[in-house]
């Protein structure tokens, strides 16, 4: 298999704490004899001394490389894929392309993944069918540490629009399947998964191509969740981590999916699973347990001896940042035009509060509810949308 490397080869140190506790006690031995010797074996206690010193000193250095060695590969190299890439793309020319930061919410979410050194892995979010374009638009990534995956727009509406969004999505946030793709004998549903799986597998071979030993592979969302079965298939030994940014439904909503089972062992293949909540933990080991009939345990779910692991990991948010954004001077300038465009108002009894909510304008996402305050009259609501991020064509359909 390509690109495998193994990290002895790179020069870390590897002494064992053993072989420390052995030097220390031959030091402390030799000391001990030095100190037993009397004045008239001076000289020789002098080089016993001068000996032990030097001895010492390379013990300590042993120890020192020892401490670099275990932090350089703490520090080891982390794959995270996802769907999309943290950076959109426009092509400016053959062989050019402009790379624009994006703001979605697993870009926030990985912001504070520092102890890895981390290469993403994902769709760019553009058909580039020509192999100058790929070439060119995968240098361009390279700086950005992004490694793209190149799906043609076939698969891109089966599997993204058609699959993930039309499928999964609304299913996980308890919104059924609809109602002409329920049965899996229907010809869309089936010709929907046969691309997700297959580009599933695109995302597995990628990664396996840039995958070297001892790397760890983090996987995310409702969108690669036939990929953990791809990797594993690849490599057995290779490290690999799942992780749901959206809900995971109780069993008995999981069990209208046609794909259940499949899906379910798939995700069964990483070595760790992880939710934002302990419920959806707790959902997704039902699952396993009643649909599959699998065992579920306090660590996770175990299969023939393999124990999957699966918890909850709730992601918080960079309070520092936030803080450190209201001292910006646009931010400071769209409060004060919020100050003063509802200077004046009067509540009685209470103060009054501006409550500035940003929210996805997407179906499941409760847009209605903060349009309705519990006290009302105490809040004044200034809500503002951000469209999903897919494609226009899909965007005006969800609308």
């Amino acid at each position: 298999m390509s690109g495998n490397n193994n990290h002895h080869s790179n020069g870390y140190s590897s002494i064992s704490p053993n072989r420390v506790e052995r030097l220390l006690r031959e030091r402390r031995r030799r000391f001990d004899r030095a100190l037993q010797l009397t004045d008239h074996h001076h000289h020789h206690h002098h080089h016993d001394h001068d000996h032990d010193e030097e001895f010492l000193e390379s013990v300590l250095n042993e120890v020192k490389e020892s401490k670099e060695g275990r932090a350089r590969a703490y520090r080891q190299r982390l794959l995270v894929v996802a769907n999309r890439l943290p950076v959109s793309a426009v092509r400016k020319a053959e062989d050019c392309w402009q790379l624009e930061i994006s703001a979605g919410g697993l870009v926030s979410a990985l912001l504070g993944v520092k102890e890895f050194e981390a290469k993403w892995i994902g769709w760019a979010g553009v058909n580039v069918p020509d192999e100058i374009g790929q070439r060119s638009l995968t240098k361009a990534l390279d700086e950005k540490r992004c490694i793209p995956v190149f799906l043609d727009e076939e698969i891109v509406h089966q599997y993204y629009n058609g699959y993930c969004n039309n499928i999964l999505w609304p299913l996980f946030h308890y919104l059924g399947l609809p109602q002409e793709d329920r049965l899996a004998t229907t010809r869309s549903f089936q010709s929907q998964f046969d691309a997700y799986k297959k580009a599933n597998q695109m995302f597995a071979d990628v990664v396996n191509s840039h995958y070297e030993e001892g790397d760890v592979v983090w996987c995310h969302d409702y969108h690669l969740m036939y990929l953990p079965e791809c990797l594993k298939k690849y490599n057995s030994k290779m490290k690999v981590g799942w992780f749901l940014h959206t809900p995971f439904p109780s069993s008995e909503i999981h069990r209208t999916l046609p794909s259940r089972s499949e899906l379910l062992r798939s995700v069964l293949a990483a070595d760790l699973v992880g939710f934002h909540t302990y419920d959806y933990a707790r959902h997704f080991v039902s699952a396993c347990t009643r649909i599959l009939g699998l065992e579920g345990t306090p660590e996770g779910v175990e299969d023939q001896g393999k124990l999957t692991r699966v918890a909850a990991f709730p992601i918080g948010i960079d309070a520092e940042r936030f803080i450190r954004a209201l001292e910006l001077p646009k931010v400071q300038e769209l409060i004060k035009e919020l100050k003063e465009r509802f200077d004046g108002r009067k509540v009685m009894y209470a103060d009054f509060y501006i409550c500035l909510i940003s929210r996805r304008l997407d179906r499941v996402d409760g847009n209605a509810f903060p349009m309705m305050p519990m006290r009302i009259g105490l809040a004044v609501t200034e809500s503002c949308g951000v469209c999903p991020n897919i494609l226009v064509d899909a965007r005006r359909t969800r609308q």
